[in-house]
């Protein structure tokens, strides 16, 4: 046997390919904030911004031109506005909501998934309400029900609880039936570990905990089992597309999870692991494109249905020359 026969050539080597990254496969994230435009730079995110929403406009004009068509939206939002309840969640003037519905407005064809979790809305800075430092479980889902709909109200084709409190996706999914928003989908975070690799998402949003980790509800590194009755339970519950984040330092539990669900498996590039791969460039370790379209392949190959990774314009731009 000589299995180099077929790698002789690119061509060769592309029709022998077992697995394909497209631009249909990639979502990408993006940052908001409550200004009328200009962009703000992210220091820890190279190359990714806070958009204004004329900048934002603009930007999605890009998005659609290079075939992406989904995007999940993340708030920045002023300190004045943050509280303990997270009460400007549920504001349907707010900045999401009015984002949502400008840009149904002027892109109708692009897919939004919106966020569901108090953390860039509470002044403590974690994805529940804290009470005698403890995050409430129960009273917590009350609030991500009501924020679910408000989102939905505003045009959201999903809202995407990120959490992982426990029982939040029956809550939103009863919420948002009893609403009329029958069609409006819920992408659960079903799996979220609690990685070291969030840190300059956390920096994008200003949103990082005044308080303790975030430990006691986000996944323990150490539980592939876990992750997958995290995801099971969430199908039983209602979701229709199961996220495990993060992507690239999990991908046992994206195989796992994909062999045995059957709705779509997305899966996040977050924001530690792009950086990495920035700084890493910057340093002359590797070749920037290649090592994202390798990582990008690698979670495709996993097993993930969609990737949202903060690279999705770069990579949807070289797939398609």
């Amino acid at each position: 046997m000589r299995f180099r026969r077929l790698r002789q050539t690119e061509a060769l080597r592309s029709l022998m390919s077992e697995t394909r990254l497209a631009v249909t496969d990639l979502v990408l994230p993006v940052f908001v904030q409550d200004q009328s435009s200009g962009r703000s730079e992210i220091n820890s995110l190279p190359d990714v911004y806070r958009y204004g929403l004329e900048d934002l406009f603009a930007y999605c004009e890009m998005l659609c031109e290079s075939g992406i068509r989904a995007l999940a939206l993340f708030p920045v939002i002023k300190e004045d506005l943050k509280d303990k309840q997270a009460a400007e969640a549920l504001n349907s003037e707010g900045l999401i909501p009015k984002v949502i519905r400008q840009l149904k407005k002027r892109f109708p064809e692009l897919v939004i998934f919106a966020d569901v979790a108090l953390d860039p809305y509470s002044s403590d800075g974690h994805d529940g309400i804290v009470k005698a430092g403890k995050v409430l479980n129960d009273e917590t889902v009350v609030q991500l029900a009501k924020m679910a709909v408000v989102l939905a109200e505003s045009g959201a084709d999903f809202v995407a609880p990120s959490d992982m409190m426990d029982g939040r996706v029956v809550a939103i999914r009863r919420a948002l039936d009893q609403a009329g928003y029958i069609d409006t989908g819920i992408m659960s975070y079903a799996v979220k570990y609690a990685s070291s690799f969030y840190g300059p998402f956390r920096d994008a949003l200003q949103s990082e905990p005044k308080m303790g980790d975030k430990k006691t509800y986000q996944m323990d590194p150490a539980n592939p089992r876990e992750a997958l009755k995290e995801a099971l339970q969430d199908v039983q519950e209602g979701a229709d597309i199961l996220m495990i984040k993060p992507a690239g330092m999990y991908l046992d539990v994206v195989s796992q999870i994909k062999q045995r669900v059957h709705c779509p498996v997305a899966a996040y590039h977050v924001s530690g692991e792009y950086a990495m791969l920035k700084f890493a460039a910057e340093k002359g370790c590797f070749n920037y494109e290649d090592a994202l379209y390798e990582k990008l392949l690698c979670i495709k190959r996993a097993g993930a249905d969609m990737i949202f990774s903060y690279g999705a314009l770069e990579m949807a731009e070289w797939l398609g020359r």
